[in-house]
């Protein structure tokens, strides 16, 4: 069956209403009849049945037939807190994280961020990147839209740090500590989160406050992987060790 992201507020009284181009998509190019199932999605965790009683180019409704939570979503609650890359490379990041299961994603402005923003284009980068991540979630059946946050400068972000809430920071230069051998410390860990820096990586300046502020420094090993690399990798290695893939 076909899969469509409603919001929340587009479910009720046993309804689900479909506008906006989902509704022009589901009418004239995929032209569903009345009588037609599909499942909806609201970003919350439930997915529904649903059977289309009136379609418009502008409206769709349907009765809801079952409601049920998916089985798709990972046990544990992964945010990725990513320096943000020159180009495009930001979208492919969201896209394949949310793929993999991260529940948050906090694009950062660091020391060594090339990209400039102003406050206009935040507000735009942010709205785009959200729909790449509904967009993602739809594809791979998640019933779950990781929240893309708002753009954190560097001050934002240490303040946002806690002692309660576990994470680590990916550095090139941690020689010490792995990034496996501090998973397997903590089998019962359910919360993380996972720093990454832009391309140039972290000063050792930021690496000292974020250490500061109880953030542990891993490697992921011998070889420097990409910025748009790291994050994939170190969410298939939380996600594997906690038994969420494989």
């Amino acid at each position: 069956m076909r899969r469509f992201f409603v919001s929340a507020e587009e479910i009720k009284n046993n309804k689900a209403f479909i506008s906006g181009s989902n509704a022009h998509h589901l009418a004239t190019v995929l032209r569903l009849k009345e009588g037609a199932k599909i499942i909806v999605f609201d970003g919350t965790g439930w997915e529904y049945v649903v059977v289309l009683k009136k379609i418009t180019k502008e409206l769709v409704e349907g009765e809801i037939e079952e409601k049920r939570v998916s089985l798709r979503e990972t046990k544990s609650e992964i945010t990725l807190i990513q320096g943000i890359p020159k180009g495009d490379k930001m979208d492919f990041i969201i896209q394949k994280c949310t793929e993999l299961g991260v529940a948050k994603i906090i694009p950062l402005i660091t020391e060594r961020t090339v990209v400039k923003l102003d406050k206009e284009r935040m507000a735009k980068k942010q709205n785009r990147w959200q729909k790449i991540a509904q967009e993602a979630a739809k594809q791979c059946q998640r019933a779950t839209v990781p929240v893309i946050s708002e753009i954190y400068s560097w001050p934002v972000l240490l303040t946002s740090l806690t002692t309660s809430d576990p994470a680590v920071v990916l550095w090139e230069k941690e020689e010490a500590r792995g990034f496996k051998d501090y998973l397997q410390s903590k089998p019962e860990l359910t919360k993380l989160q996972i720093i990454i820096g832009p391309e140039g990586g972290f000063s050792q300046g930021e690496i000292e406050q974020l250490r500061e502020k109880g953030v542990q420094s891993v490697t992921l090993g011998p070889r420097i992987l990409r910025t748009e690399t790291a994050g994939l990798a170190a969410l298939t290695m939380v996600l594997y060790q906690l038994g969420d893939l494989g």
